[in-house]
Order: structure tokens, then sequence, then C-alpha cells
């Protein structure tokens, strides 16, 4: 038996949708042409879908019915959840429903950036649905936001009208978020388009978890990077980001430890006193890497979540990223931000990123991944290494670099792109890994010294990272 998935083509999607005499609704549009709507009456019967399709692209119209941003954008998050507003209240208010009691009513709304002609800006939109599963029933939110990497702005329209048809399609024929999201890159890939930002909102996701399909987005490939706020709520990444003094701590953080925030202070401080930096413009970042959320080959997404709410318990913006490498990491936040960044990681770090194996993929080898890295404007801040109480104290200059690349190392070095942190002696010995084990082998008072206050309380409660133990709370 074939068990291969059936894709069907726009045209036929759309096709779909216009033979379902209970689907009905209105299509806006701004930016990107009128390409959703175009495949929908390139398929034929839409009168029997569309009620009414529009684009407002001079902005003084776009204002008279939307109304202003405050913020004066027109390709926001803001301006697409206005669109959906106004345009589904209009369904309401001019469709007689008692005449059509089954159906189904719909507003689909774009707000696209496409490439100018000297290439010169970030093609991107927001894109989002609202929608009733059932007839009787409230609407449903679904909104996206993406990015556009073709080259052409022909394409880029084309690859939007793609998009929109496979969201509607998935939103009426199925019922799981995370099938809707697989849907999405039918008849498209990563090198058309990529999502970076989902929300799910209404009676049919009361149950949803939006930071576990931000996991999604970044476990299928559909994104490189999620980000997260204090609050615990995912956010486009360059809303966060742009042109920002970014400082990056990488790490498992399984769980964060009073190292951790060791780094993260002196990494910080040195950062602060950085001539190049303005205070107002920095912006620190817990990195986790997806691989380092993986569990017997799969991600545990739970223990993802628990990572997540206790970094944001702190007051952390966290990201989810599919970055092995450090270059990688460099690389992509330099697409939000020309600005001086600051990397904050561990001599067993820097010694793996000077390694020449994880390099074989790319052409140029370890000269490669490093003039990615230092053609930005990035300081590397290298935080001590004491394995063992008689152990010598391993820094920027006793790192052992093997002789053939020592020479690159010591360029990098003497240039001060790697400088070395102060450091609290009292948490030099702390690991992550020992209090892991500690945790689960339910040794109370042996590891609540060594993680920020306030984190033994939540781990205890919630029963986190493998623990089966009943903790006696404090309270």
């Amino acid at each position: 038996m074939n068990n291969e998935k059936l894709t069907l083509s726009s045209t036929q999607k759309a096709l779909r949708i216009n033979l379902d005499r209970n689907i009905y609704g209105t299509m806006v549009e701004i930016g990107a042409g009128q390409e959703v709507a175009r495949q929908f009456f390139r398929a034929g019967s839409a009168s029997g879908t569309i009620a009414k399709t529009m684009s407002a692209y001079d902005k003084d119209f776009s204002d008279a019915i939307y109304g202003k941003e405050k913020h004066g954008r027109y390709v926001c998050k803001s301006r697409l959840i206005n669109m959906l507003d106004h345009e589904y209240s209009l369904i309401k208010e001019r469709l007689n429903s008692e005449n059509n009691p089954e159906r189904k009513y719909f507003t689909f709304a774009d707000t696209v950036s496409t490439i100018n002609y000297k290439k010169t800006n970030h093609a991107h939109g927001w894109v989002g649905v609202r929608f009733q599963k059932d007839s009787k029933s409230k609407p449903n939110d679904i909104i996206l936001h993406v990015n556009l990497h073709d080259q052409d702005a022909k394409r880029q329209q084309e690859t939007i009208g793609i998009l929109g048809t496979n969201l509607l399609h998935a939103s009426f024929y199925q019922d799981e978020p995370k099938k809707i999201l697989s849907e999405l890159y039918d008849n498209l890939s990563r090198q058309n388009i990529d999502i970076d930002t989902v929300n799910f909102h209404g009676p049919d996701f009361e149950n949803i978890d939006n930071r576990l399909l931000s996991l999604t987005l970044v476990k299928e490939g559909m994104t490189d990077g999620v980000i997260f706020s204090p609050n615990g709520l995912n956010h486009q990444p360059s809303d966060i980001l742009h042109k920002k003094n970014i400082l990056t701590l990488r790490g498992s953080f399984r769980p964060v430890t009073k190292v951790n925030i060791d780094m993260l202070e002196n990494g910080l401080k040195k950062f602060s006193n950085d001539k190049k930096i303005n205070q107002e413009d920095i912006q620190v970042l817990f990195e986790i890497t997806l691989s380092n959320l993986k569990a017997e080959g799969d991600v545990n997404e739970q223990d993802f979540l628990d990572r997540v709410d206790i970094l944001c318990s702190l007051g952390y913006t966290v990201m989810i990223s599919n970055f092995k490498k450090h270059y990688k990491v460099i690389e992509y936040l330099s697409k939000f931000t020309s600005k001086r960044m600051g990397l904050i990681i561990g001599v067993d770090s820097l010694i793996e990123m000077f390694e020449e194996k994880y390099y074989r993929n790319l052409n140029g080898g370890i000269m490669e991944a490093f003039g990615i890295i230092f053609t930005r404007d990035i300081k590397i801040y290298l935080y001590p290494y004491k394995p063992k109480a008689d152990s010598k104290l391993l820094n920027s200059e006793n790192i052992p670099i093997h002789p053939r690349i020592k020479a690159l190392y010591e360029y990098l070095y003497k240039n001060k792109r790697i400088e070395d942190l102060e450091y609290n002696k009292k948490v030099l010995n702390i690991f992550s890994r020992e209090v892991l084990k500690k945790i689960k082998n339910c040794e109370e008072g042996s590891w609540e010294h060594m993680v920020p206050d306030g984190v033994d309380e939540i781990i205890k409660e919630k029963c986190l990272f493998g623990s089966t133990c009943e903790f006696p709370s404090k309270k």
C-alpha cells in the first residue's frame, strides 16, 4: 500500500473550496497583488465562495478603512488584525445567515511587502484567516508572519497566492494545528518562504499551546528560530531584535544554574562598557539549540516548555533555534542588526568552535565559518572553566587549541575579538549535568543553592526534568 501523502495543487484546493457551498467569505489583500483571490477566480465557481475581494493599496484609503497604526507601519500584525476585525464584522452585518444556516463564514487577509526594484528591502508579510469551523460556532483566528526569499517580486506574489490558498484549505479541512502547519508548505519550499511566527486562537484551539506550535516551526524546518518574550508569548524575531545590540548566551539550561546567571551578568557588564554599545539598544537573549532539546532521537516538547517557562519567569527573552554551530547563530542574528553583538560561551564551547571536523560540510572549511563570524561586528566573551577543584583554570590565555589552528586563534585573540570575563569563584564549580542528576535522584538539599532563587520551587512544584519526587514545599 502506498502511504505517501497526496498533495493537491493550489487550483485543486481553490476549486474544492469553491464547490463547497457552505464556505463563504471575503478576501482583502495589501501588497503582493491579489494573488490569493486570483487562485480562486482562476479555479472557477468562485461566486459560490467569494462575497468580496479588495485591495486598499493607497495608504490614505487603507487608513480610512482600517484606522491608523500608532507606529505608522502597514506591514504589521496590528494592521492584519484590524483588517480581520473590520471585514469579518461586515460579513456578519451585511449577510443574512438565516437564509443560509449551514454557511461557514471566513475573512482572509494579508499585508505584504515584496522585494523592491533595487532589492534593498526585507520582503515579508502578515497573513491570517478568521473562520468558522461550524456555522453555529464563534470564529477562530490563524495568524502567520512570513519571510519571502525569492529575488523576484512576481515569484514572491505567486508564493503568497499558494500560501494563502493552503491556509484557507487547511483551516476548513484539517482539524489538528500541526497538520494545518504542515499543509502550508504544499507546493512550496524553504527556498521560497519561511514562517517564523504562528498564533492559533478561538473555540476550536482552546487547548492549543502556541509555544509548542512555534517549536514545530523549528522542528520541521519551517524557520530557523523562534523567540519568546518574558511573558512567555512567542513573537516575530525582528520585533525583538531589529537594530539591537544583541548579547546572546547559548546553552541547554537544563536547568538554568547560578553559573549561567554569572556568565550573563559578567558578560552584560563588559558588553555595556563597550563604547560602541548603546545601553538602550541592548537585547539579552538566552538561546537554546534544538539539538539540545532532543531525548532519544526526538524532541521532548514538555522539556522544551519547562526550560522556556523557567527562563521567562526570570525575566529573560528566549530563542529556540536550529543552529548547532556558533557561526550559524551569528549569521542569523546579523540579519536583524548591523550593530555590535556579543556571544557569551564557555571554554569547552570555544574549543569546539576551533575544531576543523565541524566544518567539513563547508567548501572553505573552518576559514569559511570564521569569515562569516568575524566579518560581522561580534565580540566573543569567554567564561573560564575549572572542571575540578585541583584543576588548572582555563581561559583565553591557556585554552588548548590544536597547533594547526593556533595561528587563527592568536589573530582573533590579539585583535580583541575574544575577551575573558570576570567570574564568581563560588559558582564556578556548578554544572547543569550534576544538578540534573541530583534532581532526578531526589537529593533534596543538595542542589537548590545551585540554581537562581525561585527556580528550585518551580522545579519541585511541577516535578520538572524527570523528577518523580515529592519535595516538601517552602510555602
